[in-house]
């Protein structure tokens, strides 16, 4: 119990490092809450990969140093925005970490012959008790105040966040999780074709023409894949599918009159996905692995790896996405391709080596391609603007 509590303590402080009302008592009070977590939350690792005391101390201090400018009306040092660069830099340690804690988790329960589904649904269970937790707190989140019919309107986005997350999970489960990224790096070629055909929002030809590029790269990665499971390959197509009609349900909810207001913030938004797409993911659990449930548990209680890296990978989850949405939300669009472009290859490759996946020089030019091709896809359009206007 002790070894999970660790971990919930040190990711609480990371993922709310941005969360928590701005003034100078709470930049204190955040500043023991996150040390004291980050000191904690050593040994909830060990078994799997080493991490450096004063490396997470000192990314404990920067968070509280980003509260601190914030609270003294400042924001940016020497024409640097350091909230914006800690934003960056907890989004990409939130992916990392839970692509890894997600491998771990997925890896001791059996892989995809095991609880891909109950693993995915309790990620997105661990995420709405924190987001909940926030309301609650004392100065820490304002509740939203929507109303029933805000929510039955949120009901498409949260189904297509749950699809989403429940692919990408089992896909990640069948296969390594370089090979899983890299397929889930040709979103953009599914968010065309929804847009084009479904949503009827013409896509440029500039960018239909970066589509082959894309795919491309994904076919050439996985003929080098050594542990290329077509199942990996389908589901994370299948979660690319439900991405795709999730950023397309999401603009269109986004319009509903009113709606951001009795939301009150990224945070609350984000907060009322996870907890309806956890009830949405339900049915299918039961639907899926129902027979099992109670072998899961036995495995939940008896072994440590699953139980500390599924709570883990619950609050890195809900703690990079939140900061994704922050980070995005204060950046231009080309800021954001590179921004994802950069967190792709980092995670590819970081993830790769701690966990020992291939890394085939075929393998990883067909990553470059398709990577390079979603870059080049997120960016021409306003290249191609700006040859026009000169």
């Amino acid at each position: 119990m002790k070894f999970c509590l660790s971990v919930i303590v040190a990711s609480l402080g990371a993922a709310s490092a941005f969360a928590f009302n701005s003034g100078s008592s709470q930049v204190v009070a955040n500043s023991f809450r996150t040390q004291k977590g980050a000191a904690l939350a050593q040994p909830a690792f060990k078994n799997h990969f080493q991490t450096d005391d004063s490396t997470t101390a000192l990314a404990a201090t920067a968070a509280v140093s980003s509260d601190a400018i914030k609270t003294r009306g400042g924001g940016a040092m020497g024409g640097i925005d350091i909230p914006l660069m800690l934003y960056f830099l907890f989004w990409y340690i939130g992916n990392y970490y839970y692509n890894i804690t997600n491998k771990l988790a997925l890896k001791a329960a059996g892989g995809s012959a095991g609880f891909p589904m109950t693993i995915s649904a309790l990620q997105l269970a661990v995420g709405a008790i924190y987001g909940i937790f926030l309301w609650l707190a004392p100065d820490a989140r304002e509740k939203p105040t929507v109303t029933m019919d805000d929510i039955i309107k949120m009901l498409p986005v949260a189904f297509c966040f749950a699809g989403a997350h429940s692919a990408s999970v089992f896909a990640l489960s069948a296969g390594a999780v370089s090979f899983g990224q890299i397929v889930k790096a040709a979103e953009p070629a599914f968010a065309a074709v929804l847009s084009q055909f479904v949503y009827n929002k013409p896509v440029s030809k500039a960018k239909w023409l970066c589509l082959p590029v894309i795919i491309g790269g994904v076919i050439l990665a996985s003929v080098k894949e050594l542990d290329f499971a077509v199942s990996a390959l389908v589901s994370a197509c299948i979660a690319n599918l439900f991405a795709a009609f999730k950023g397309n349900e999401n603009k269109k909810l986004m319009e509903t009159e009113g709606l951001k207001d009795r939301m009150g913030s990224v945070g609350n938004q984000f907060a009322l996905t996870t907890i309806l797409g956890f009830f949405i993911s339900l049915p299918f659990v039961f639907l899926r692995e129902g027979s099992k449930i109670g072998e899961f548990v036995t495995l939940f209680k008896t072994n440590p790896v699953i139980s500390s890296n599924l709570i883990a990978s619950g609050l890195w989850f809900y703690g990079y996405n939140e900061l994704a949405t922050m980070t995005l939300k204060k950046t231009g669009a080309v800021t954001q391709s590179v921004a994802n472009t950069a967190k792709r290859v980092i995670v590819i490759v970081g993830v790769a080596i701690v966990l020992g996946e291939s890394l085939d020089p075929i393998k990883m030019l067909g990553c470059s391609i398709g990577i390079g091709g979603v870059f080049l896809y997120s960016i021409i359009d306003q290249l191609l603007a700006k040859k026009k206007e000169a």
